[in-house]
Parts: C-alpha cells; sequence; structure tokens
C-alpha cells in the first residue's frame, strides 16, 4: 500500500479508523486438519447479494475448509465458497497497543507518527509445519521508513496470536542501529549510507510474503519503493531470519542485510511483492503506481524458474529496475494483468479502478486465483475485496478471467470452432492507461471518465478469421482438448483460452469469453 508523504499518512489515518473494528467473533478450528473442500460450484451468486468484504491489501490462506482474508488495519475476513465474506474478531482487534507496545515504542514510534492505530500493515498469514503453528508476518509502520515485519504466532488460524519478535528493519541509521539486528547481521559498525538511499536499499520494511522454496526452503519477499523489493530465507524452527544464510552486497543484485533483490528500486513504485508456484513458474506479482483511486495503481507479473529468480516478463524485461523510469505505472515493463473496463450494457457506475495489492493461491481442485482490494469509479476511496480466476496459457503464463469469481469456475473443456465464432468485444489492458476521474472536473456527480478502457467490436468467423475494428485470424488450440487458442492481431500474437463465464454486472448471463496475453498485454474479450 502506498502513497508518499502526507498523503499516505492521510490514508492511513482514514482506513484505519474504517477497518479497524470486525463485526462477527470468530469461531474455533483444528489448526491441524489441512484438509479442505474446494469452492463451491453449484450456484451461481447475483452480484447483488454477495455479502462483501473490505479489507485492504488482502493476503489469502485456506484452512479447514475455509478461506481467510489478512489485511491491514486488522482487517479479518472468512468465506465458506470464496465469494461472500463475514468478518471476525481475535485479540489482536482488541489488544493491538499491548501486543506491539514493545516494537512501536523501541523502533516505529515517532512525534510525525504518534500512534500504532493505522499502522499494522499488509499481514501475511501460513502454516509452518516446523513449528506446528500459524505464522502472521505483519509490518509495523513507522514514518521516515521506520519500520519493522514482525512474527506472530497461533494454534488456531483465527487466533488468539502470540506476539513472537521482529524478523527485519527500515529507516535505521547508525545512531539508532542499535535497537535493530543491524550490527548482528553486518558487523559492528558497518557503512549504513546504502540503507537511506533511494536508488540502493532505502526500502520501507512493509507488504511480506512467505513462501516455502523449491528445495523446501522458507523465504520471506518484502519492501517497497524506493529502494524496491527484496527477499531473504528465514528458519523453519523459528519463523525468524535464518543468520545461518548470509548475502554478498553486488549492485543491484544482492544485499547483505536484505537478501536478493526482486523488483524495482531506483525510486520506482513496487510494493506488495507476493510469489505463487503454479503452472510449471513462480510468478512474481507487485502493484505499480500510488493506491489512491485516481493514483494508477495495478498488478503487474513476472515469472522465474526458481523462487529467487531472476524475475522477467513476457517481453524478456526485468523486474529490477536498472534506472529511474517516471511514473513506471504507465510503462511497459511488467505484464499487466488487468485495467479499468466497461462492457456494453453497464452504465459507468462502480467500474473496478484501482486493483492492486493482490495476494494468489492453488485451490484442492488445482484452480488458481487472485485476490486483490479495488476501489471504483463512483464510491472514492472506499475499496472491496474482489476474486478472479487465473488461467493457464501454454506458452506458461497466466491471465485473469474477464469476470468476477461468483461461484462459476472456468471449464477444461474441448470447443469447435462453431461453439466459439461470433461477435465479441474486446479490450487490451494497455499500459499507458489509468482511471483519472470524471472528464468534467468540476462535476463531482460526473459518470463520464477519463481512463476507462471500452471495447471494440471484432467478430471470430468459423474459418479462422478476425474481422471488425481490429483484424487477423485466430484457431484453437486442440492437442489437449481444451479451450487453448491464439489469436493474431495487428500483428500481435496472443495466447489463451476460452471459457463460458457469468458475467458480473446485469442479469448474469453466462457467456463465451476469453483471457490471452501477447507481446507483454493482457486482453480479455467477451461475446455479445
Amino acid at each position: 500500500m502506498t502513497l508518499t508523504g502526507t498523503l499516505r499518512k492521510v490514508f492511513a489515518t482514514t482506513l484505519a479508523a474504517a477497518m479497524l473494528v470486525g463485526t462477527l467473533a470468530g469461531c474455533s478450528s483444528n489448526a491441524n486438519s489441512n484438509a479442505s473442500s474446494s469452492a463451491k460450484n453449484s450456484s451461481q451468486t447475483s452480484t447483488t447479494e454477495i455479502e462483501r468484504g473490505e479489507s485492504h491489501d488482502p493476503s489469502i490462506v485456506k484452512a479447514n475448509g475455509k478461506y481467510y482474508i489478512f489485511g491491514s488495519h486488522l482487517a479479518w475476513l472468512k468465506s465458506d465458497d470464496l465469494v461472500n465474506w463475514t468478518s471476525f474478531k481475535n485479540n489482536l482487534s482488541t489488544d493491538y497497543e499491548k501486543i506491539f507496545a514493545d516494537i512501536w515504542t523501541n523502533w516505529s514510534k515517532q512525534s510525525a507518527n504518534p500512534d500504532v492505530k493505522g499502522n499494522m500493515w499488509a499481514p501475511d498469514v501460513i502454516w509452518n509445519a516446523t513449528m506446528k503453528k500459524w505464522c502472521m508476518y505483519m509490518s509495523i509502520n513507522g514514518a521516515n521508513y521506520r519500520s519493522a515485519i514482525v512474527l506472530l504466532t497461533a494454534d488456531d488460524i483465527e487466533g488468539d496470536w502470540t506476539y513472537v519478535g521482529p524478523v527485519t528493519y527500515s529507516g535505521f541509521e547508525k545512531v539508532n542501529a542499535s535497537k535493530t539486528d543491524v550490527w548482528k547481521v553486518l558487523g559492528e559498525g558497518a557503512d549504513l549510507t546504502r540503507y537511506t538511499s533511494q536508488t540502493d536499499t532505502g526500502i520501507n520494511a512493509i507488504d511480506p510474503c512467505v513462501k516455502q522454496g523449491d528445495n523446501g526452503d522458507l523465504w520471506m519477499t518484502f519492501g517497497s519503493w524506493f529502494g524496491g523489493m527484496w527477499m531473504f530465507k528465514l528458519d523453519p524452527k523459528t519463523g525468524l531470519r535464518d543468520y545461518s544464510t548470509t548475502y554478498q552486497t553486488v549492485k543491484n543484485q544482492s544485499d547483505a542485510y536484505y537478501g536478493i533483490k526482486l523488483g524495482g528500486g531506483f525510486g520506482n513504485s513496487g510494493e506488495g511483492s507476493y510469489l505463487l508456484h503454479t503452472n510449471g513458474h513462480w510468478y512474481l506479482f507487485a502493484s505499480y503506481g500510488n493506491l489512491q483511486q485516481t493514483g494508477g495503481y495495478q498488478v503487474r507479473m513476472f515469472r522465474a524458474n526458481k523462487i529467487t529468480g531472476p524475475y522477467i516478463d513476457e517481453n524478456g524485461n526485468a523486474a529490477v529496475s536498472e534506472r529511474a523510469i517516471g511514473n513506471n505505472w504507465q510503462s511497459e515493463v511488467g505484464v499487466r494483468l488487468m485495467s479499468s473496463i466497461q462492457w456494453s450494457g453497464n452504465d459507468n457506475s462502480h467500474i473496478e479502478v484501482a486493483q492492486g495489492h493482490n495476494s494468489a493461491f492453488v485451490d484442492d481442485d488445482g484452480t488458481t486465483y487472485i485476490v486483490y482490494h479495488s476501489r471504483f469509479s463512483d464510491t472514492g476511496e472506499m475499496h472491496q475485496v474482489r476474486v478472479r480466476e487465473l488461467l493457464p496459457t501454454d506458452d506458461g503464463w497466466l491471465v485473469a478471467a474477464p469476470y468476477e469469481y461468483t461461484g462459476t469456475k472456468a471449464a477444461d473443456t474441448k470447443y469447435d470452432a462453431k461453439n466459439v465464432a461470433g461477435d465479441y468485444e474486446f479490450v487490451i489492458h494497455d499500459q499507458r492507461t489509468s482511471f483519472k476521474g470524471p472528464k468534467k472536473v468540476t462535476d463531482k456527480h460526473s459518470t463520464d471518465y477519463r481512463g476507462v478502457n471500452k471495447p471494440v467490436n471484432i467478430t471470430l468467423t468459423e474459418d479462422g478469421k478476425v474481422t471488425g475494428d481490429k483484424t487477423g485470424t485466430w484457431k484453437l488450440d486442440k492437442s489437449d482438448g481444451t479451450g487453448d487458442m491464439t489469436i493474431t492481431l495487428d500483428g500481435v500474437e496472443y495466447h489463451g483460452a476460452f471459457d463460458r463465464l457469468p458475467r458480473d454486472k446485469d442479469d448474469r448471463k453466462v457467456e463465451m469469453t476469453f483471457s490471452v496475453i501477447g507481446d507483454n498485454l493482457c486482453a480479455w474479450a467477451s461475446q455479445k
């Protein structure tokens, strides 16, 4: 979650006030049971009937047949079906000042940021099989990048939670390094000047993501603009930093304290790093831009063959920056998964904007989902959780389904040309476009917006041609008996898949859709 300077502080305070309180007490569950059922698929839920959840920076985890989301400002949600969400409480909801008293007083608290309320950011929760504990990694944020990522543990995923200690720090200098583990890692009196450089390792220790790597090792990713996103190894016996693993300081690659550089740096936006292993690859998701409604917030994707990278996009661009890029959320680096879309038949109200800070997971049946928070065209800075299915392509990438998940999954179905031919709306998630609010800025109630993508019209003919506003060719890949397809438009070859999915607007009509990726661009289509 990123805003700079005063703006960020204002949003942190506002969000805390809105989200700190849960409305439903949680129930006990068996922490050792990881057996769980798949998301319900028997009925379709109308969007007007969905019990929505508000959780900023949502991190998803599944336990005991339920889905749990842990977000900033102690916003906890749970669901039986991945569609309807209810909030719950635990001891962190009420006792956070006592629980975080030591780390807040000794590190993050400053005159410009005197209250821990509103500064408990972006937790990530995993089951640690070695410790036989649920582990929560959370950022305790302070002004001037004086933040720490801390560990809490619980026997039950719904709590209560016990504070263990800090995992890593940011914002340290020689005068205060003794309050951290910096000397333990780097050696007493090490030169710390590079840790205040925004082009080097000047980061904010926020947005942890913890994953088990290729060899069973435990890794934590973290950090944010300006100095990039990083990762180092954890000790599975303690859940804390593995001090036995050391890292060389190599320019723009690794650092003795922060470990291996994953992406960003040089003052470029980039935060909320999240890793997912599926489809034969490791995927890195990162949020670019500023988080507010008109800040260009969005999810970019890279992939690698191993958890430590290097991560690259479809065109071979590295996730690690080599230079400063002005407004890098408008750059061509990274695959943009989604943007603001207005399909036909939908008015301009409640269009998703500023989608970002995602998590992702593979469900028990192999279905992959992305979970993120979104703001909307007509509700200012209000935000809600959204879930979409992630679909694999035949060339090893992931694309998001065109519509919100509301209970119907994409089917592994073989289609014939006659089943999918027809008229479609087609939209490319242009990397340079972001929501900018009403075109008539003096009219606060205007629904004529800037930065909303409106699809063009194309027709897929049975003989493999594309006609209409864009022209080209298309074909079904029947080698694996699925809906895999290739479409070539304006000289760009896209790969993806057809699927019948219900619209997330109007009358819930089920339509043929396809999602594709090509030349670093994702695109969606929906049959008219």
